[in-house]
């Protein structure tokens, strides 16, 4: 096959994926300058941290002499590309409908002053997570350890800085910043989740967290827990309703476990264990167990064996 043929045959090619793109799917807007861009919010995600904890993340490939002017220099950095991307995300905002370019800008001025008027509050919240951490965790040696290398702690800053975001009715952004630490922590947690202070994931790897879920103060949650929607069947009809869980305050969430439904309240001082499943309210100071489990042994002779596993209280003080 020369040279020329296969050029045809890779126009072709080109011409029909193209000519695709001028249907009516919702897949087929072409404006790429016109949303959004993911990378830029990654970018926005770790300068903040560098103002929410300012003696541990830096860009070292200059130096410092003035902290505060090259805190100033980053903040003012953050402001500008923040309101650049917030201008953009209005245009998707079901609530808002559709703003001219001036009101746009205004708007997400606004926006962004509101949103820094909160970094106070932020790293006040983000301050006893990390208290939470140490208090919670014998393996923790110290306050940096934690900072630098749990990823609970960076799924949960970086949900602590979207919420304010989608507080402030801000679209596609903070699902942008939380969906960036799921994909580096395997911690999935919306950013309309309300979760009060004092607030541990151990270990975290599948944690998901839904949108409408409220979480008290001292709540420790383990990997692979599931505060979820007891059913999404509904689609868009459920948007704006309470599908996932309330947890009261000082609640401790075992590995494995899945609270369900937006109706499912889990008392305060209450333990759920682990691999429970839950689809109703729990009173408080209740713990919470799966009992009389039934394991299975199977040997090279295909002989089987079972043997029933009656669960001791002791776990929870061990675990």
């Amino acid at each position: 096959m020369n040279g020329i043929i296969v050029e045809a045959e890779i126009e072709n090619i080109v011409d029909t994926v193209i000519s695709d793109f001028d249907g009516d799917k919702t897949i087929d807007a072409v404006n790429i300058f016109n949303k959004p861009d993911k990378a830029e919010v990654t970018i926005l995600v770790e300068n903040l941290l560098r103002i929410i904890y300012p003696g541990y993340f830096r860009d070292r490939t200059y130096k410092i002499y003035n902290p505060n002017n090259s805190f100033a220099i980053t903040i003012e950095d953050i402001f500008y590309h923040l309101n650049k991307q917030v201008t953009l995300a209005l245009d998707f905002c079901k609530k808002r409908g559709t703003l001219t370019e001036e009101s746009r800008a205004e708007e997400s001025y606004r926006i962004c002053k509101e949103f820094f008027s909160q970094i106070p509050k932020v790293r006040e919240f983000i301050e006893t997570d990390v208290l939470a951490a140490f208090d919670g965790d014998p393996a923790a040696g110290c306050f940096e350890e934690i900072i630098l290398a749990y990823p609970g702690l960076f799924a949960t800053t970086v949900y602590r800085i979207a919420h304010e975001l989608y507080k402030l009715q801000v679209p596609v952004l903070p699902r942008l910043m939380t969906e960036y630490a799921h994909s580096q922590t395997g911690i999935d947690i919306h950013p309309g989740a309300t979760i009060d202070k004092f607030f541990f994931i151990d270990h975290g790897t599948g944690i998901v967290i839904g949108e409408t879920a409220v979480i008290g103060k001292n709540v420790k949650v383990y990997q692979g827990v599931t505060i979820g929607a007891l059913s999404t069947r509904g689609g868009q009809k459920l948007s704006g309703k309470k599908r996932h869980p309330t947890i009261c305050d000082n609640v401790t969430i075992y590995a494995g476990a899945s609270i369900l439904g937006g109706d499912t309240v889990i008392g305060e001082n209450t333990v759920i264990g682990g691999n429970t499943f839950i689809t109703r309210s729990i009173g408080a100071n209740t713990i919470v167990s799966m009992k009389n489990l039934e394991m299975e042994y199977r040997t090279n002779n295909n002989e089987l064996k079972t043997e029933e596993v009656v669960q001791s209280d002791e776990w929870y003080y061990i675990i």
